[in-house]
């Protein structure tokens, strides 16, 4: 029986976790500052990570041994290292060249709506009323939110906007899709099988569209590229799979809540960038939305 000490630990790994991955588009936007591009910022990131979890797949090479697993399971698992990773990453850095990082995180919040929606599309699983409200609730708090940007940043928004949105639907595809393939797995070396395909993918992306060399850059680069490596992608993907196996995904998701204050905060702290009041009430209306998504949800396994 779980304690009320091991929840409360639970939980907390889960804020680190969800702190250090809001993180990351704050160092993204400090790194632009350095003329760095979205490509070669995301293959330095990728260049730290890529160590790591070699280390870690070949530290788990046994785990779920006695699963068997068949050769098509590898090739999906190759299929979601390239959407959930590498496009789901590639498109969240370009979004990043042209919005705020604290509009970016409130965005990518959308993804357990899109995870309903891509569940009744392709699944047939069906959304309540309540889930519907909800869902148009998270949207019409994304529309009040860009509502002001594009007044103050220009259209450029939009695009910026429809990157992370294909961002967030390409991470949700990769959780729809793969959660059968993380049983066969298990979820560290699935993971880390995940991200090595995602790495690959960059490598490969940048040898053949980038002409920048990749050695031209100023040392806080290469240093923030390796922060974002280490402590906004390979240490919170460990922290948030411990939370969700102490307290249950549908408890992480509510503690995910804290995903775009975090970044509001951090990004203000580190970018002074400000939201204005109606774009902060358009931030707490997305919240909102998620939490009563992830409060039925937590019902209705309960």
């Amino acid at each position: 029986m779980q304690t009320t000490r091991t929840f409360v630990y639970g939980v907390f790994l889960g804020i680190i976790g969800i702190v250090l991955f809001s993180s990351k588009a704050v160092m993204v936007k400090l790194a632009y500052q350095y003329e760095v591009d979205a490509i070669s910022i995301l293959l330095i990131r990728m260049l730290f990570s890529f160590p790591f979890y070699i280390i870690i797949a070949y530290l788990y090479r046994n785990q779920n041994n006695e699963v068997v697993i068949k050769n098509k399971d590898y090739v999906w698992v190759i299929f979601f290292g390239f959407i959930g990773y590498y496009l789901a990453s590639y498109f969240d850095f370009v979004g990043l060249t042209y919005i705020k990082a604290s509009l970016e995180r409130i965005i990518l919040f959308l993804y357990p709506t899109i995870v309903l929606l891509l569940n009744r599309l392709f699944l047939k699983q069906p959304i309540t009323k309540l889930q519907t409200g909800a869902i148009a609730l998270t949207y019409l708090g994304i529309v009040i939110a860009f509502w002001d940007e594009v007044a103050i940043s220009g259209t450029d928004t939009y695009l910026g906007g429809f990157f992370i949105l294909l961002s967030a639907i390409t991470y949700a595809s990769y959780l729809v899709g793969s959660g059968w393939l993380i049983p066969k797995f298990g979820v560290i070396k699935f993971t880390a099988y995940a991200m090595i395909i995602s790495c690959i993918c960059v490598f490969i992306h940048y040898s053949i569209i980038s002409e920048v060399d990749l050695f031209s850059f100023s040392w806080q680069v290469y240093f923030l590229g390796f922060l974002i490596a280490v402590f906004a992608t390979v240490i919170p993907s460990f922290l948030v799979s411990a939370s969700i196996k102490i307290i249950s995904s549908s408890n992480f998701a509510i503690v995910a809540g804290i995903g775009p204050i975090s970044t509001i905060i951090l990004a203000a702290i580190f970018l002074h960038e400000t939201l204005t009041l109606l774009q902060l009430f358009g931030a707490l209306v997305v919240i909102i939305g998620i939490l009563l998504v992830s409060l039925y949800k937590r019902k209705k396994e309960a």
